[in-house]
């Protein structure tokens, strides 16, 4: 008479059955309305919380042997009677683990793919790719997992654990992955190297993402503004400007960002962090890109050029924003005024007029600016520098732009032209100051 409690246990999803034909009918979920045909594998992933349940197994096979005299029963209560008879019964042992799987042998099949294991619990997990089914649940998100050691690694993002440190440096990862890729960075080991170019890389995620470069291969196209990106994961973050997302948020200052590499080197701002330095000139820098910018400026390499005007580019993302001028693309678009700009820098910089934000400070007078371009230009107030100097007078000015200025009142170029009286002007300031003699 079977037990009213549930003695059998599916390994996969841990649901119990009070019958074991209930749990073969469960089984067949799993692949696709039959039984797997290996009878080790009903062995192996059938628990039994008693003894003396007596296990029937399927297709008339005697997988409960006896170790001491070699005999074999369809039955585990067969079993238990007869180690019974020799005095050697004992309930520390189970019937279905007696039946081991010698070494190299996979004898576990999945019915759908073909693919064979050495182990049971191996082919129940895999058998879940078929099935779609994720029985381990987040209770924080509610992400669902296949297995139980994914979702351990998807909760260290809640608790914001790190346990895995690195030696060299201190810096700890959640992942042991994350920590292995990370040791790269201090052997300088880059495995992978580009058949084109001869470049190499530490990972051969990063080697895939650069052959794009050759074959010009952009497959992840926006279609909010028509831009296209190499990567998934350069799209997905996109389409959060056009949303105004920003998820990640600096703990000191409270400023967001729409990437979590973003905010990371924003973050160096406040430790002072400059861990990238030229071994041409010692120069450091907080980010990677920009050193590697930087590298360029001691090679006067430009390898990316205009096909419109000629013009060369050090980096490629400069050529993409060249080429918006020419195409008139302006797909930044303020939500508060709907003025469009060609560059997400100028919208950002556009969008502190209407929120007064001035986030760059001067340390000698505390005056705070709304870009970074004017902090470094009320520095030389307090410097007194004055780089940019007229070849015909000698006068040194502060900013190219006064220089330029300047220069056209030696030539005596009068390019700006009033439309009510005629009169010209070299400078455009000096024209709206004219302009309002006639408002007047």
């Amino acid at each position: 008479m079977h037990q009213s409690h549930e003695s059998h246990q599916c390994l996969a999803c841990e649901k119990g059955f009070s019958f074991q034909g209930s749990l073969n009918a469960h089984w067949r979920t799993y692949v696709g309305g039959k039984l797997l045909d290996c009878s080790e594998y009903h062995n192996n992933c059938l628990k039994k919380s008693s003894p003396e349940k007596n296990l029937r197994p399927l297709g008339g096979e005697t997988p409960f042997g006896c170790l001491d005299r070699g005999k074999s029963f369809s039955q585990s209560a067969h079993l238990a009677s007869h180690e019974r008879s020799g005095k050697r019964f004992s309930y520390n042992s189970c019937p279905l683990e007696l039946k081991t799987v010698p070494t190299g042998q996979k004898p576990f099949k999945c019915l759908q793919c073909r693919i064979s294991f050495s182990e049971s619990r191996t082919l129940a997990t895999h058998v879940r790719i078929h099935t779609g089914e994720n029985p381990f649940s987040c209770l924080e998100c509610g992400k669902r997992f296949r297995q139980n050691s994914h979702l351990a690694r998807h909760v260290r993002i809640h608790t914001g654990e790190k346990p895995f440190k690195c030696l060299e440096c201190g810096k700890s990862f959640s992942e042991k992955a994350n920590l292995a890729s990370h040791m790269k960075v201090h052997t300088g080991e880059k495995p992978f190297s580009c058949s084109e170019c001869g470049k190499s890389f530490t990972h051969k995620g990063n080697l895939a993402s650069h052959m794009k470069i050759h074959t010009g291969e952009k497959p992840f196209k926006c279609l909010e503004c028509g831009q296209s990106f190499r990567q998934s994961t350069k799209l997905v973050c996109h389409m959060r400007s056009h949303r105004g997302e920003r998820p990640f948020k600096c703990c000191q200052c409270r400023k967001s960002f729409c990437e979590r590499s973003k905010l990371q080197c924003h973050q160096r701002i406040h430790t002072g962090e400059k861990p990238f330095k030229c071994l041409e000139c010692s120069k450091s820098f907080s980010q990677s890109a920009s050193l590697a910018s930087h590298m360029k400026m001691h090679t006067g390499e430009k390898p990316f050029k205009c096909l419109e005007c000629g013009k060369n580019f050090s980096q490629s993302s400069h050529l993409f924003r060249h080429m918006r001028h020419h195409r008139g693309e302006k797909p930044f678009k303020c939500s508060q005024c709907g003025k469009s700009f060609c560059e997400r820098s100028k919208l950002q910089c556009h969008q502190r007029i209407h929120t007064g934000e001035k986030p760059f400070q001067c340390l000698v007078c505390g005056k705070g600016l709304s870009q970074k371009a004017n902090l470094v230009s009320h520095m030389k107030i307090h410097t007194g520098e004055k780089p940019f100097k007229c070849l015909v007078c000698g006068k040194s000015f502060r900013h190219s732009t006064n220089l330029v200025r300047h220069v056209r009142s030696h030539r005596a170029e009068k390019q700006y032209k009033c439309s009510q009286c005629g009169e010209s002007f070299c400078e455009r300031g000096k024209l709206h100051s004219h302009q309002q003699i006639h408002k007047d």
